[in-house]
């Protein structure tokens, strides 16, 4: 279990440095804008944040058991 919570760690820092640094690749991905579309672009960081702030909980979580 450590592995994948290693890796839901590293999944979580890479989803804030998408978030933060919003590469022009990934930011005008359809997936991405449709969630601009309806959530608009502050929304959309908002939910980068707490879908990687989710991730590193259960990072920690499986690197605990």
């Amino acid at each position: 279990m450590k592995v994948w919570g290693i890796l839901a760690i590293v999944y979580a820092a890479l989803v804030v440095v998408i978030a933060v640094m919003k590469p022009r690749a990934i930011w005008s991905m359809k997936k991405i804008e449709f969630f601009k579309k309806h959530l608009g672009d502050r929304g959309t960081e908002i939910f980068f944040y707490i879908w990687a702030f989710l991730f590193l909980g259960l990072g920690v979580w499986l690197l605990t058991l």
